[in-house]
């Protein structure tokens, strides 16, 4: 795995939780904090997981019962995917499935899709009820404390497949480098197969590169501080060009309860 990493960038709001945080989340919260992005290796990741390989594999399945995004394949991107909601209470570790709705990203953000309303497919109930995305989802609560003392969040939940062809690359962000008008968005690698290139960068509002990594170990866990950086990530082709190739992430991103 690749990773490059330059310079500080600033917490916007100067904010940073106080609450005791077990140790070995430390230097994740410490970097998001000071510079705005940190990259969890398998190893810490599957620790909060608390999942053995058989649990990872069910998890894993769920990307095979992924619809397909109607919105991208106007760009010429083949991808598929769900939406689902969450509050999060840190504190207490209460985790409440919220109603579906339509998926919109603020002005100022997305600039493909900013303001527009994206009616996506729920995730499945099974999906939703996973232990492993509930344990996904406390480990981000805790994290998020670094960016922002809020007692609650709300936490948005997108399972993604990319898919490249022989006939054309995959591009996981057919928008390019920008924000998701949230505090916190993550990326989980959940599996790739056949693939190469998807490169993740993480830079300042600028342009300058805080962090160039491609996520290659499955429970690869990236975050930052989408408040102050913009993220993008290279498009995949197929490594064997006799076969399809994909690119599974679990995006999530944390947002204060208003």
């Amino acid at each position: 795995m690749d990773e490059t990493a330059a310079g500080a960038c600033t917490n916007p709001s100067g904010a940073a939780a106080h609450r005791p945080s077990p140790p070995a989340l430390l230097p994740a919260r410490t970097a998001l904090s000071t510079t705005g992005v940190h990259l969890m290796p398998p190893a810490a990741v599957r620790a909060h997981l608390s999942t053995g390989p058989e649990g990872w594999a069910r998890f894993a399945g769920h990307w095979e019962d992924l619809s397909p995004d109607p919105y991208a394949a106007e760009q010429g991107t083949r991808r598929r995917r769900r939406y689902g909601r969450f509050a999060l209470t840190p504190a207490t570790g209460e985790l409440r499935r919220l109603p579906h709705l339509p998926f919109v990203q603020p002005d100022g953000s997305n600039p493909l899709y900013a303001a527009v309303d994206r009616h996506f497919d729920p995730l499945t109930d099974a999906f939703a009820a996973d232990p492993v995305l509930r344990a996904v989802l406390t480990l981000l609560g805790r994290l998020a404390g670094a960016l922002d003392s809020a007692p609650r969040w709300n936490a948005e939940v997108h399972p993604f497949r990319v898919v490249a062809t022989p006939h054309g690359e995959g591009s996981p962000t057919p928008e390019g480098r920008h924000r998701d008008g949230v505090t916190l968005v993550s990326s989980l690698l959940v599996g790739r197969d056949n693939a190469t290139g998807g490169s993740s960068t993480v830079c300042t509002p600028g342009g300058r590169a805080l962090l160039t990594t491609t996520l290659d170990e499955p429970a690869t866990l990236l975050l930052s501080d989408d408040r102050a950086t913009l993220h993008g990530v290279s498009p995949i082709r197929p490594a064997d060009p006799s076969r399809p190739a994909h690119r599974d992430v679990l995006v999530t991103t944390l947002t204060p309860a208003g």
